[in-house]
């Protein structure tokens, strides 16, 4: 598509959005024929009105595996913007996924919770996130509120959703994994049992799923 090709159609459709349907059609393709449940955030708590969610929202979709695969819309551009067009890279390049073993989509909110704070950190921080990178939390569990070994994360490419490049640029998907105190332990002490984790993890669980309930760990 030329620039001038993208901003006719902006013009003439003022509902497109290029990105969010990038999002879509990967998890369309994942997924086909599924309708995700979908949570939006509030207009009005949103940043650009003022708010502090830097989020639109969240879809959730459900895999046959048995399990919840969340994605975020608001990392990257989601909406049409001129400026944006041709770029390097969709805003800040990708948007935030996590896999979850719960037994319904409703149990998955926390981690949207979650998500949206991540998002909120990369927004105000301009720190954002790279794949094979650790997120420490406060030592309990990542589900507030709930017991679980599971206190911290790690960050990797989502094992199945494939990057895209958009109108925007490229948008990647950096899935975000679980993980115990002990295994971040072991990453802080030395940094390159982060991929040997990656790699025992995979193992036994190749598409890195998430399990609030999982006790064992792997460092």
């Amino acid at each position: 598509m030329t620039k001038e090709e993208y901003v006719k159609r902006m013009n003439e459709e003022h509902d497109w959005a290029p990105g969010w349907d990038a999002i879509e059609g990967e998890f369309g393709r994942l997924y086909p024929g599924q309708e995700p449940k979908h949570y939006a955030t509030n207009m009005v708590s949103r940043a650009m009105f003022g708010g502090d969610e830097y989020l639109d929202g969240c879809s959730i979709y459900e895999n046959a595996k048995g399990y919840y695969h969340l994605v975020t819309f608001g990392m990257s551009e989601l909406y049409t913007d001129e400026e944006a067009f041709g770029g390097e890279y969709s805003r800040w390049g990708y948007e935030m996924t996590i896999k979850l073993k719960e037994d319904k989509a409703e149990d998955c909110l926390w981690a949207i919770d979650m998500l949206s704070n991540l998002a909120r950190y990369t927004y105000k921080s301009e720190r954002f996130f790279d794949p094979e990178q650790f997120v420490q939390g406060n030592g309990s569990s990542l589900h507030i509120g709930t017991e679980s070994l599971i206190t911290a994360l790690i960050t990797v490419d989502d094992t199945t959703a494939q990057a895209q490049n958009t109108v925007h640029g490229k948008l990647g998907f950096i899935q975000f994994v679980g993980i115990t105190q002990a295994e971040l332990n072991a990453i802080k002490e030395d940094r390159s049992n982060l991929a040997k984790l990656i790699e025992l993890m995979k193992q036994d669980n190749p598409e890195l799923i998430t399990d609030m309930k999982r006790t064992k760990s792997y460092l």
